[in-house]
């Protein structure tokens, strides 16, 4: 062969072995349905993840419509500085404490959340459940809707630097410890405990801790009167409190449809939408319950009833939004909606003084949520009961312990003379409404 010719055909042969090449490199890589599933989970967690992230913009605004005008600062303040404290807490300590591998007893304080690898490759893909970096995420945003509810309880007459102390303990320690009981492979878990998205393991957390806190500092002055009647104090901005819900429903959808946890197969896929069906209707049947019960007991609706009706249907159908069907899920939440009607004068009975409602939303509605699991799960009423139990006592007597240790040391309530004129100028020498009088 000339040398003429092998120039001509040394170009053709390479095309040719190119290919061949590039195909069995491709042949070596990993396939789609081994690299498939960690994509979509990760997407599911990335997504549901910002949805509840905005749910921490409808917990401020729900709270900054329900305080009045005079404390609307004040809530925004502690909203973002919460949900902020909460993302450094469960980096530093409670990510690793909730999910500590192995552990399967009571109490474990972990260490820093270390994210994946810059440009993961995807073989490594193929071998690992999701991203670790869109797993902490979404968690991430959970433990922060749990401070939340304590936010709206205690308002009006609490101390900024105290209550935030006190979301130091409960984001980096407390909710991750208790946590780690069911969703961390723990005690209550192996018992046959189920709380699919968070009923107990966040919504019913978040009211113990309220609960504590609101018969810690008392109620609100003139909120009782001495011949034991109820002086109603109307929020600032019923708009403001309306969007509010419509965000946090809007969040839910994330909420329960990315703890399906998994969306790499047509069953994970077809799950989370049947969650995502589940939980609107749940929202809906609390909503209209609230509608009709506040028309037939009071001759009129009331619209702060229908909302946490919503809310509660929600937190209702939280801890079981896969099981059961669009019927199912109505009359859950519907009783969700009847437990906020009747809890929420139950506690002013007691002086329990709730500004938003959040105790009977969240806590209340979420024993039953916890507990309507057994009509469509597999878990027996004794272990729901007590698991339900066992988070209450923890933290309610935890969170009683440090309130108490908060009050003592540096104090938790403003002085009357600052609850009068206001914790926006109290607290934070500004006004969230300057051009408009105090109410």
């Amino acid at each position: 062969m000339t040398m003429k010719l092998f120039k001509t055909l040394l170009p053709a042969a390479a095309l040719v072995a190119l290919p061949a090449m590039g195909m069995a490199q491709e042949a070596a890589a990993p396939t789609m349905d081994e690299v498939g599933p960690y994509i979509f989970t990760t997407l599911l967690f990335l997504m549901a993840g910002f949805l509840v992230f905005f749910m921490a913009a409808g917990f401020a605004m729900l709270e900054a419509g329900l305080v009045r005008s005079k404390n609307v600062a004040m809530q925004l303040t502690k909203n973002i500085a919460l949900f902020s404290i909460a993302a450094i807490m469960y980096w530093l300590i409670g990510f690793n404490t909730m999910y500590p591998g192995d552990f399967n007893g009571f109490f474990a304080l972990g260490g820093q959340t270390v994210l994946d690898a810059v440009g993961v490759a995807p073989e490594d893909a193929a071998l690992d459940y999701a991203s670790v970096g869109s797993d902490f995420f979404f968690q991430l945003v959970f433990v922060a809707a749990t401070a939340s509810i304590v936010s709206g309880a205690v308002a009006e007459r609490i101390k900024l630097w105290p209550f935030l102390a006190f979301v130091v303990v409960l984001t980096g320690i407390m909710y991750p410890i208790s946590g780690s009981w069911k969703w961390g492979g723990g005690w209550l878990d192996a018992m046959g405990f189920s709380d699919f998205a968070g009923s107990t393991v966040v919504h019913s957390v978040g009211g113990w801790a309220a609960l504590a806190g609101v018969i810690i500092l008392g109620p609100r002055l003139g909120k009782y009167g001495k011949d034991g009647k109820v002086n109603p104090i109307p929020g600032s901005n019923l708009a403001l409190a309306t969007l509010g819900t419509f965000i946090l429903w809007l969040g839910w959808f994330g909420f329960n449809g990315g703890s399906q946890l998994a969306m790499g197969t047509v069953g994970d896929v077809s799950d989370v939408s049947r969650i995502f069906a589940n939980t609107n209707m749940a929202a809906a049947a609390g909503a209209v319950t609230a509608l009709i019960l506040t028309q037939l007991l009071y001759k009129k609706v009331d619209l702060t009833m229908v909302l946490n009706g919503a809310l509660a249907g929600l937190v209702s159908i939280t801890a079981e939004p896969l099981a059961p069907t669009l019927f199912g899920a109505l009359w859950i939440g519907g009783i969700g909606g009847v437990i906020v009607v009747f809890a929420v004068p139950f506690l002013d009975k007691l002086k329990i003084d709730d500004v938003v409602g959040a105790i009977p939303v969240h806590l209340f509605a979420g024993i039953w949520g916890t507990i309507a699991v057994i009509f469509y799960g597999e878990a027996n009423l004794i272990t729901q009961l007590i698991g339900i139990a066992a988070y209450g006592a923890f933290t309610f007597v935890g969170a009683m312990i440090l309130w108490t240790i908060l009050k003592a040391t540096v104090g938790i309530r403003v002085s009357e003379e600052e609850e009068i004129n206001g914790l926006d100028m109290a607290e934070l020498g500004m006004e969230a409404y300057p051009e408009f009088s105090k109410g």
